[in-house]
């Protein structure tokens, strides 16, 4: 085989796997993430339709696969899901490029093999976490999977929290996004008892309920 036909298989597996992973792809960022003109694209997209890939375009959004087409046997739960997103964080903030370009690779094709509502929320997820520069510290939490599902489910969570001050109230919140400190995990989230945003210390949450 040609070293161009061998580099066009595996670019064609790499937007198979890109397809995978988001709901639409357009052919400008396909283009850009394999360095390669939009019209190579185009012609990729009608040579995985001719090997009977099921790709939908959307006018003016780009592309998409039909539902429900995966590649098998590979499944994951959700909170499987959310705790690979959760590594793949922490694997950003490393400063060594071909563990962050390997796993990246790697996480694209779990997230492929997901179902569509398990895709969107593993990407509503990642984009939604994010992480200081790992020190040395100490965490104390054991909530961050429920916290995970909340969030992505759009669920109301039921709390009981104790501040600085060791008061401790019960008070509904809806989950928003996570921050990994020097310190602690952090939690943004709506807070009915205050009618705002606020930040609340995973370690600091006594008892914790989802609801719908």
């Amino acid at each position: 085989m040609k070293d161009n036909d061998t580099k066009r298989l595996s670019r064609l597996t790499a937007i198979l796997t890109q397809l995978q992973t988001k709901r639409l792809i357009t052919a400008p960022s396909l283009a850009n993430k394999f360095n390669v003109s939009v019209r190579t694209i185009y012609r990729d997209i009608k040579a995985l339709e001719q090997a009977g890939v099921p790709i939908l375009t959307e006018d003016g959004k780009g592309y998409a696969l039909m539902e429900g087409y995966k590649i098998p046997p590979v499944m994951f739960s959700e909170s499987q899901a959310n705790a690979l997103i959760l590594a793949e964080q922490l694997v950003l903030k490393n400063k060594d490029t071909s563990l962050i370009k390997d796993y990246t690779e790697a996480i694209d094709k779990i997230k492929a093999v997901l179902g569509q509502s398990e895709k969107d929320k593993a990407n509503l997820l990642a984009d939604r976490t994010r992480f200081e520069q790992n020190i040395n510290r100490e965490r104390n939490s054991d909530n961050i999977s429920q916290l995970q599902y909340a969030l992505t489910n759009f669920y109301l969570t039921k709390i009981d929290y104790t501040n600085e001050q060791n008061q401790t109230t019960s008070r509904t919140i809806e989950p928003f996004a996570l921050i990994s400190t020097n310190e602690n995990w952090l939690l943004i989230a709506w807070c009915g008892l205050r009618k705002e945003f606020r930040y609340f210390r995973l370690d600091r949450i006594l008892r914790y309920e989802n609801s719908d």
